[in-house]
């Protein structure tokens, strides 16, 4: 299963959410997207899985702050207890044996970061 983690801030916008996408690699061959929970059920993101046909998976944050990750966020890490919350929540969505594919991306103004990973779905 190949899934997208996405991590964002509040204002970030359906275009930013999918230039950070599109710089990972796309949409292609996903089964869903992923972030922290607390942010599963922003519109932005909402309209994106929408547009994409697939479902969002909310990881808690507890999940995401117990994987290591590619790259690091210094404040990131501090909020989330991760350094990727894009990198994180699209390894753990991916299931067993997850392996990122492709590492964070970032939109251009810097409100999106994307991911994806690859694993067997369970």
């Amino acid at each position: 299963m190949k899934v997208a983690g996405l991590g964002f801030r509040g204002k970030a916008s359906v275009a930013s959410l999918r230039e950070a996408l599109d710089a990972a690699g796309g949409s292609e061959g996903l089964a869903a997207v992923a972030t922290v929970s607390d942010k599963a059920d922003a519109v932005a993101l909402k309209v994106l899985a929408r547009e994409l046909g697939l479902p969002i998976r909310g990881i808690p944050a507890a999940t995401l702050a117990e994987i290591k990750t590619a790259t690091q966020s210094e404040l990131i890490k501090a909020r989330f207890g991760t350094g990727s919350v894009a990198e994180a929540a699209a390894v753990a969505a991916a299931g067993r044996g997850a392996r990122l594919i492709s590492v964070r991306a970032t939109s251009q103004d810097r409100m999106a970061t994307a991911a994806i990973a690859e694993g067997d779905g369970e």
